[in-house]
């Protein structure tokens, strides 16, 4: 599998760490921003393969407005939400038409993500 660059941009720092101690353990690259604004400062200098975004940080759409900015820039890039919604309000929101391709339900289930990461790595 080619390395592939996963950013994830979550305001709590355990979930960063988290996320990135299993994903490098698999063999991809990882930044991590705290916020909204870094992230897409980070999005911009790093060229990510992958984004994992937190929905509500500094403000209550900061993942969203973030995600809106990335998609503008680079339709290519998979983002995933991280999420503490529940599944029901996840369906309601439209993540789709958020510019999110895909949601991770907090806490974030390894096996899932690193199945999607995986996929995503071998294309």
């Amino acid at each position: 599998m080619p390395v592939k660059k996963v950013l994830i941009i979550d305001d709590d720092p355990a979930i960063c760490e988290s996320v990135q101690a299993i994903l490098e353990a698999e063999g991809f690259q990882t930044a991590a921003a705290l916020s909204g604004q870094d992230g897409v400062t980070v999005f911009r200098a790093w060229k990510p393969d992958i984004v994992l975004c937190d929905m509500m940080m500094e403000d209550l759409d900061a993942g969203a407005k973030a995600a809106a900015t990335m998609r503008r820039e680079r339709q290519d890039v998979p983002i995933f939400l991280l999420s503490s919604i529940g599944d029901a309000t996840a369906d309601t929101i439209g993540f789709g038409a958020l510019g999110f391709s895909g949601v991770f339900q907090k806490p974030v289930n390894f096996d899932m993500l690193l199945a999607v990461m995986r996929r995503l790595g071998k294309s």
